[in-house]
This record gives structure tokens, C-alpha cells and sequence, in this order.
């Protein structure tokens, strides 16, 4: 009787093992402090990696605004060198558009979308290159690229080797306030 009893308790224990109960009023799941602190430990995670991702898509798109200027201003090099001129300077072609008075940023954006609008501008009159503008001499240009993000760069080149870059809005084609060149 003794050996019956001793193979039933030794039964209840391997099914105990085999199904992860140790006891009669054993639970599975987990508490609510212990749900609460993971919650918690994923929101500082999340606040930690929120800022550095924003940060991050900022910097990219900045980056994206500075080649852009710098393709624009290739082209507008490669211009003068066929007309002798950067009058009625047209950066369509680029962008494989017939007409364009300005560039956003992304590419084809609209709306709340666009990050950036880089405009061309005659450097003696403050007028649109692209223009047909009699007024321009076309003898000089200057390319501004202003962000619709506060947090974010614009930027002033010009074909007289200025290259800045400020967080302030830029109001002059021949400098900027607060000057960081890049």
C-alpha cells in the first residue's frame, strides 16, 4: 500500500514537471507590478530614441539640402560656360521639368511635406535668375534654401565664394546673420 501511494505522488510530480505546475494552486501569467515596469522601462526607451531619430532625419535632410546646392551650382557653372552668362538660367532640366522657379525638398513635395525650397536669385538685383527679367545682369547668382523646420539650418551660396549656413532666416543675398560655414 505504501509502494502505491509513493508511485502516485511521484506520478502527480512528473506531471507537475511536464506541465510546469509545482503545486495544486500554482498560477501561470504575470502580475501587474511586473507589466507596469516593463511598460515603464519600454517609455524611457522610447524618450531616449524619439529625439535621436528627429535629430537624425534633421541632419539628413539638411545634408540633402547642401548637395543640392551644390549640384545647382555646378550647373549654373556649366551654364556660363556655354552663354557667358547666368541669365534666364533654368534648373528644370535637372529635375526633368521644363519650367522651375524653385526646388523643394523632398523631390515633387507638397504642402506640409516639403522640408526645404531653394530659390536662384541674380546676385546684383535680388531677382530670380530664372526670370527673363531684362534687370538681370547675370553676372553673379546666389542660391538660399530655407527650411520650414525653426530647428533646422537655412543656407546662402553665392558665386562669390560665401557658403553659410544659420538657424535665423536669411535676408540678404550677400550674408548671413550668425554665420557657420559648411
Amino acid at each position: 500500500m505504501k509502494n502505491m501511494f509513493l508511485q502516485i505522488n511521484l506520478y502527480k510530480d512528473t506531471l507537475a514537471i511536464k506541465y510546469g505546475k509545482s503545486g495544486s494552486n500554482a498560477r501561470s501569467g504575470f502580475t501587474l507590478i511586473e507589466l507596469m515596469i516593463v511598460v515603464v522601462i519600454i517609455a524611457i526607451i522610447a524618450a531616449i530614441a524619439l529625439p535621436a531619430y528627429t535629430e537624425y532625419t534633421r541632419k539628413a535632410v539638411a545634408a540633402k539640402a547642401e548637395q543640392e546646392i551644390q549640384k545647382i551650382a555646378e550647373q549654373l557653372e556649366r551654364y556660363k560656360s556655354r552663354n557667358f552668362t547666368y541669365k534666364r538660367f533654368d534648373p528644370g532640366y535637372i529635375y526633368g521639368v521644363s519650367t522651375l522657379n524653385e526646388v523643394v525638398l523632398p523631390n515633387g513635395a507638397t504642402g506640409t511635406d516639403i522640408k526645404y525650397k531653394i530659390t536662384i536669385y541674380d546676385l546684383d538685383t535680388g531677382k530670380a535668375l530664372t526670370s527673363a527679367d531684362t534687370d538681370n545682369r547675370g553676372l553673379g547668382w546666389a542660391i538660399k534654401a530655407e527650411s520650414s523646420d525653426v530647428k533646422n539650418y537655412n543656407y546662402l551660396m553665392t558665386s562669390k565664394g560665401l557658403r553659410c549656413k544659420t538657424k535665423s532666416s536669411i535676408s540678404s543675398y550677400t550674408a548671413c546673420s550668425g554665420d557657420e560655414t559648411w
